[in-house]
């Protein structure tokens, strides 16, 4: 039997690496297809969608309007934020108004984190005064003083307390606040569409198999995971995997596909991101 080999593209994070374990494992059939793993932060894996290098990634949904001409959306490993979501830390508390003037560390400008500062602040990226630094190193920038605030996503989202710093806002839970309770959406996985229709289906129903597998099998796969939680001890790790590994991500929902609707509809009507005729997903 030919084997077929395709990317597949994610950040080096416990939620991702335990979403697809049941993959890496070799716990799940993967139907004559063999999936190179390419661990990268999410930053660069929007870069790298941008210019269709891969088979398959995870992306920001942020990135979508950038990418949607050459990937489609699995309807499966999605990570939303609800009622939590990336947060803003500081050394001392900033109001929005304050935020709009200091020197804020980012991720990446393609993150949906980004996206969504920009939403709470009802300003578009050319107006703040930010500076992209690698996601596990905006706690140190802040703390040095190299910059006022941090915009901090992933793990970091657990452990601020222990760097002595302070929430300005957690996004997530702004985001649920102001728009009736739907999840804040950050990230999702996309396949090329140059795979034929026929393979793209049968590749989402391997990925839904993982994460089940996943959450039935949680002991061995958070274990695995863990390996990939900078700074996180095994409880921690499976509380972050909890916040972002769980129903969302087997399947979005008509919430789960509005609140993206939502996020590049407000977007785009502020002129932070590309207007686009709506979602494409695997079916």
């Amino acid at each position: 039997m030919n084997i077929r080999v395709l990317t597949l593209a994610h950040s080096p994070d416990p939620d991702d690496a335990f979403m697809f374990y049941g993959m890496a494992s070799g716990k799940v059939d993967c139907r004559g297809f063999k999936f190179e793993h390419i661990l990268q932060d999410i930053q660069t894996l929007n870069e790298r969608a941008t210019r269709g290098e891969l088979d398959i990634s995870a992306i920001s949904f942020h990135a979508y309007p950038y990418v949607c001409d050459k990937y489609a959306l699995l309807p499966c490993g999605a990570s939303m934020g609800d009622g939590y979501g990336p947060i803003i830390v500081s050394k001392q508390m900033f109001k929005p108004e304050d935020l709009k003037k200091v020197k804020i560390a980012v991720p990446g400008t393609m993150t949906s984190a980004f996206l969504a500062l920009q939403l709470y602040l009802d300003t578009p990226a050319r107006e703040l005064n930010y500076i992209v630094v690698p996601f596990d190193k905006i706690f140190d920038v802040v703390r040095e003083g190299k910059a006022d605030a941090g915009l901090i996503i992933h793990e970091g989202q657990l452990t601020f307390k222990t760097e002595g710093l302070v929430v300005c806002e957690d996004l997530g839970l702004w985001w649920k606040q102001q728009n009736n309770g739907l999840p804040l959406p950050l990230g999702g996985n996309v396949i090329h569409k140059r795979i034929p229709p026929v393979e793209r289906k049968a590749i989402a129903e391997i990925i839904k198999e993982s994460i089940q597998f996943g959450l039935s099998h949680r002991e061995e796969a958070v274990k695995y995971a863990l390996q990939f939680g900078r700074g996180l001890d095994n409880k921690l790790a499976d509380r972050f995997i909890g916040m972002y590994v769980n129903n969302w991500t087997l399947d979005y929902g008509d919430k789960g596909r509005e609140s993206i609707n939502l996020f590049l509809t407000k977007g785009a009507n502020r002129g932070f991101v590309p207007k686009i005729s709506g979602l494409e997903f695997v079916v």
